[in-house]
């Protein structure tokens, strides 16, 4: 859908800033979106809809068909956050969180990316000791549209005089080798390494997913393939984490170990991640939550937005320059002991939500 009108970048972007926080860091990204459509003449044209707990406040659905419509009209997506107490007691289907999981699936966003880097300019913040993260650098790769999330048989039934629960950890070959594939071709553009994660002792489906990953890597002779239980690489993250360069898991090892792993670099505030479908048509959001217990207090921290517009600019609009040039902003930043409350140690210059947003900016139009 990318057109070129005279040197012009012409796109289409549609943006859900949901619930809690997400309306005050979204508003710092379209900050750095317009300094990129005034300076850099990008042509990104933003679309504004609905998902989560105002889509249900507003339409009676956490995914209005509307937004999906719109969505597949667009070159990609950036989203805040969803969900909060407010909307806990709806039943299941109705909750935030469906709209989340029906966009992905809707849009077929099987391969979510979710990188932990570490800035060294928060290597204090780290709980864990600076020599153990500095210099941390891996990407995760986490299948999005399978697993047990989705799987069926799922409920919750009387069985034998007591409530009884069930959810299917189900994959398709198909499944896997296609977020093998992702992987291996993220690995090539890095360290040439993937890990793999499952728990083949003790799942049959980990068995499976273990076999195709294996035939997967006959496709990258260039690419190392090792597997890992997912106790281990949860240990693992913690004891080492730069052993590994590219991880590749379900959805549900995926969803652990990526916060995880966001709490090495010390603030989950920090990271971004991408959803992308087999053309890479992306939505690129934050990995944190909602946080109603702050939200519109100015204190969320809006850089993993801002990194999300980053990533988006690299893997769907491919534009690396532009994205390095925000990675390089918002490092200029840190640089000068600006930080927002959750990354702040003593001495550094806190600030609130909307003035991050205009440091950015500033440090992009410099």
């Amino acid at each position: 859908m990318l057109k070129r009108d005279k040197e012009k970048i012409m796109s289409k972007i549609l943006i859900l800033p949901g619930d809690g926080i997400g309306t005050e860091i979204v508003a710092q990204a379209v900050k750095v979106i317009d300094s990129l459509n005034s300076n850099h003449s990008m042509g990104m044209n933003l679309v504004d809809g609905l998902i989560g707990g105002v889509a249900y406040d507003e339409t009676g659905t956490p995914l209005p068909d509307e937004t999906i419509k719109v969505a597949k009209d667009c070159d990609s997506i950036l989203l805040g956050a969803v969900g909060g107490p407010k909307w806990e007691p709806l039943e299941r289907a109705l909750r935030p969180e469906r709209g989340l999981l029906g966009i992905r699936s809707e849009l077929e966003l099987f391969s979510n990316l979710r990188p932990a880097i570490l800035y060294p300019q928060l290597a204090n913040a780290s709980s864990l000791k600076t020599e153990i993260v500095s210099g941390l650098d891996l990407m995760i790769v986490r299948e999005l549209v399978g697993g047990i999330y989705f799987g069926q048989p799922r409920g919750v039934e009387m069985r034998d005089g007591e409530r009884f629960g069930i959810n299917s950890a189900t994959y398709y070959e198909s499944e896997i080798a296609r977020i093998g594939h992702s992987a291996f071709q993220i690995a090539q553009k890095r360290g040439k390494r993937v890990c793999s994660v499952d728990k083949a002792n003790v799942l049959e489906v980990c068995e499976l997913w273990r076999e195709v990953m294996e035939e997967v890597s006959k496709d990258y002779p260039d690419v190392s393939l090792s597997h890992m239980y997912v106790d281990n690489a949860a240990m693992q993250l913690v004891r080492d984490p730069k052993q590994f360069d590219v991880m590749v898991t379900s959805n549900l090892f995926g969803d652990v170990l990526s916060d995880c792993a966001a709490m090495l670099t010390g603030s989950i505030g920090m990271l971004p991640s991408a959803s992308l479908d087999k053309n890479n048509f992306g939505m690129y959001e934050p990995i944190h939550g909602s946080a109603p217990d702050i939200s519109g207090k100015d204190v969320a921290n809006p850089l993993a937005t801002i990194l999300s517009v980053s990533m988006m600019l690299r893997y769907s609009l491919n534009q690396g320059e532009l994205a390095d040039k925000i990675n390089s902003a918002v490092s200029k930043v840190l640089d000068k002991g600006y930080r927002t409350k959750d990354i702040a140690a003593d001495g550094d210059k806190v600030v609130g939500t909307e003035q991050m947003g205009d440091l950015v900016v500033e440090e992009l139009e410099t």
